[in-house]
């Protein structure tokens, strides 16, 4: 950076290079700012900041662009790069709690570091329009229906009807909580106390996000990780696996495996990511369970185990198109496309007829996806049992997840959607179905 770029110019700039990234670029958030060394080093105070201003962007932007194309006098063409320093002036003046004088001042300096230099007026008169007029703007728009791409809100509509459909999209619009899982089931009520967290109906303690997770009493330790609630509810499915031996065929980033390992049983965890297979070798290493995990690199599609052996206990978190984490991940709503999902339906699709086939007789597969579509969850299931008459479900029962029940469904499978446990900060998207192969 520039000597003349002051500290919070700086922030901005980052967070405007990071939102080209994810906009123009289609990459997803969390690997930009992994590997974006500007960004890591940045004060906390201000890695806060940028967050903050990137995730609301992402989360806003349907509003964002209406403001913008009516703060316009007349329709301008603009670069990428104009729109996202108007972008990033529309959410500090309207959603964040920026003077509007320094959120106005610092695009207009962006503009110039950026080579716009003779575009400094245009985004200060468009700036100045939207902090007279932005809010009157803001409080005629239909929130839910802007910010959510038009493919999706349709797909969601055919599959929940539109009052369901307004509420996934709603719900997405707040920040997640952070949800945490204990390591040592004893130690759940002590770190309740510390966290000053809800202790949920699944096991999962849930508190308010801030601060780097890392400086949290006992991360170093290994007593917990991070881990959605939704997310934890599919180990907790094969009931008492202490001792017990479980693939995990689509592991990584390795929640769902450590949790497993802390159950007491042995997991092969693969993936076809190395890379990411060494982000859950890292963890269960600060968890004390890497005697519990083997890694494999591998395609679930394709792998099978020494000397063709029948497996007992299968979990399957299939790749997928990952909307059920618009909440947690806003960028997700514009990195996919409705293209995206004929493809992602046919691996699931292939890697579940893989791993029932490689499953023992009496043997249970967890299949799960963190998507709101159907196509993903419940017609991907009814299409595999309707074609393996040796398939049936082991429905779950409401006293398996401590009596939580507003997600399960008549069949027995599961289905949580964003606005599920809503007064304590909604759920993440999941769908869920155990299942049994017969002789």
């Amino acid at each position: 950076m520039s000597d003349v770029v002051t500290e919070g110019l700086e922030a901005r700039l980052i967070a405007l290079s990071v939102i080209g990234s994810v906009l123009d670029k289609k990459q997803p958030l969390d690997s930009i700012l992994e590997q974006h060394d500007e960004f890591k080093a940045l004060e906390q105070r201000d890695r806060a900041f940028v967050r903050m201003l990137v995730s609301t962007v992402l989360r806003r932007l349907g509003q964002v662009d209406d403001i913008i194309a009516q703060a316009e006098e007349r329709q301008a063409t603009k670069t990428p790069t104009l729109q996202n320093i108007l972008r990033l002036g529309v959410v500090q003046i309207l959603f964040m709690s920026v003077p509007d004088h320094a959120a106005v001042d610092t695009c207009v300096e962006l503009a110039g570091l950026m080579h716009l230099e003779r575009q400094k007026g245009f985004v200060n008169g468009m700036l100045r329009n939207v902090t007279r007029s932005g809010p009157v703007w803001l409080a005629k728009q239909d929130e839910a229906r802007l910010n959510t791409p038009e493919w999706l809100l349709k797909l969601w509509i055919a599959d929940y009807g539109m009052g369901v459909a307004a509420e996934i999209a709603k719900a997405n619009l707040s920040e997640a909580p952070l949800d945490i899982t204990v390591k040592d089931k004893n130690d759940i009520n002590h770190y309740a106390s510390v966290f000053k967290a809800t202790t949920l109906l699944t096991g999962s303690l849930r508190k308010t996000p801030g601060g780097r997770v890392q400086d949290l009493e006992g991360f170093d330790a290994g007593h917990w990780w991070v881990q959605d609630a939704s997310a934890a509810i599919p180990a907790q499915l094969f009931c008492d696996i202490q001792g017990q031996h479980i693939v995990d065929l689509c592991a990584a980033p390795g929640g769902k495996t450590i949790q497993m390992a802390a159950m007491g049983a042995q997991v092969t965890a693969l993936d076809r990511s190395a890379k990411r297979l060494k982000r859950v070798e890292e963890n269960a290493a600060r968890l004390g369970l890497e005697d519990r995990i083997e890694v494999k690199t591998a395609d679930a599609a394709q792998w099978r185990p020494v000397g063709d052996a029948a497996l007992p206990y299968i979990l399957l978190d299939a790749p997928c198109s990952a909307t059920g984490t618009i909440r947690r991940h806003p960028d997700v709503a514009h990195l996919k496309a409705a293209r995206d999902l004929e493809r992602l339906c046919d691996v699931q699709a292939r890697i579940l007829e893989h791993a029932f086939e490689i499953l023992s007789v009496g043997g249970i597969l967890v299949y799960c996806v963190c998507s709101l579509q159907k196509s993903e969850g419940e017609y991907q299931i009814e299409r595999f049992l309707a074609a393996h008459a040796n398939a049936a479900r082991l429905p779950v029962q409401a006293e398996e997840l401590g009596g939580y029940d507003e997600s399960l469904m008549e069949n027995g499978d599961i289905r949580v959607l964003p606005f599920h446990q809503a007064a304590i900060g909604g759920m993440d998207g999941f769908y869920i179905a155990r299942l049994t192969k017969n002789a």
